[in-house]
């Protein structure tokens, strides 16, 4: 708690935020790391691994792969996520399978089954996009700005 916080207390509140602070159980930061890393690392190997294949197999260009291979993924996760399976995976792993594609397509499935008893227009279309929203526009945001500062410096480059 910061000091500044920690002044507004009377004595007895500061010694009792001691007294669990002290108590608190470490986390364990360097292995959730690994856990993330692996598990992160290894949804990122399927994805590589089903693009290899849709190029091999089925004479997608490298750049075409990344569609198909993208909606898999997702395909995976939604249904991963109805069976139950996704969330004790993502127990385990942490922030690790939050990151890719998957984790946007497990917290959108997961809003549309936990809201599924209010209806399907109320309670799954719309509640499934209220944590998926702000990816989706914070990714809209970050793109525009991205896209700004690319055509700033092709001008820049160009005189």
């Amino acid at each position: 708690m910061s000091s500044k916080k920690n002044k507004k207390l009377t004595p007895t509140q500061q010694q009792y935020q001691n007294f669990a602070k002290a108590r608190e159980p470490q986390r364990p930061v360097l292995k959730n790391c690994i856990r993330a890393f692996v598990a992160g690392g290894t949804i990122c190997t399927i994805g590589q691994a089903l693009q290899m294949m849709f190029i091999r197999y089925f004479n997608f260009t490298e750049t075409t792969a990344g569609n198909p291979t993208v909606a898999v993924l997702i395909i995976v996760a939604v249904l991963l996520t109805g069976f139950g399976v996704y969330d004790h995976i993502a127990q385990w792993a942490g922030a690790g399978t939050a990151v890719p594609v998957t984790g946007f397509a497990n917290s959108v499935a997961s809003a549309a089954i936990e809201h599924r008893s209010e209806g399907f227009v109320l309670g799954v279309g719309g509640n499934m996009f209220k944590l998926a929203g702000s990816v989706i526009a914070y990714g809209v945001f970050s793109a525009f700005v991205v896209a700004i500062i690319k055509i700033g410096i092709k001008a820049l480059g160009g005189m």
